[in-house]
């Protein structure tokens, strides 16, 4: 039997003045250049945040494919349980460039809107990003806050 021995690591993302996400646009700015890195499959990443919404670290959960990825509660709670982060942002982009979310995406939200209310970390938002030329609204991103979803 295998038995493995976990372990946090720290590589710094951010230097500088103190950011607060507290808007979608600011999580967009925050994650861009991390979603440049693989600009044709979808990363799905979780931001874990200070008591005033103040990130303290970002994990990316998942890399997919062109269309998917996979983000489940134990994945994305897991490094918030062990960062001691009060509360999480979760956003993943769309290489097609349209941000309105998928059936999926609206799934599994909800599943972590609900395991959030259960761990007691709130889940303040869950951000699609996209690009502003492929979005009819022509802002780049969904926010299911703002849709009331969350």
């Amino acid at each position: 039997m295998r038995v493995y021995e976990a372990k946090i690591t720290y590589s710094l993302v951010s230097l500088g003045d103190e950011l607060k996400l507290d808007r979608p646009e600011k999580v967009v700015e925050y994650l861009r250049s991390a979603f440049e890195e693989n600009p044709l499959q979808e990363a799905f990443y979780v931001i874990f945040l200070n008591r005033k919404n103040v990130p303290i670290g970002r994990l990316m959960v998942s890399l997919g494919t062109l269309n998917s990825t996979l983000a489940g509660p134990r994945e994305v709670f897991r490094g918030a349980i062990l960062a001691g982060a009060s509360a999480i942002i979760v956003a993943h982009n769309h290489p097609s460039g349209d941000p309105a979310p998928s059936a999926a995406d609206v799934q599994v939200t909800r599943q972590l809107r609900d395991a959030s209310r259960i761990i007691d970390i709130d889940l303040m938002d869950h951000v699609v990003v996209g690009h502003s030329e492929s979005d009819p609204l022509g802002r780049g991103y969904y926010s299911f806050r703002e849709a009331g979803v969350i």
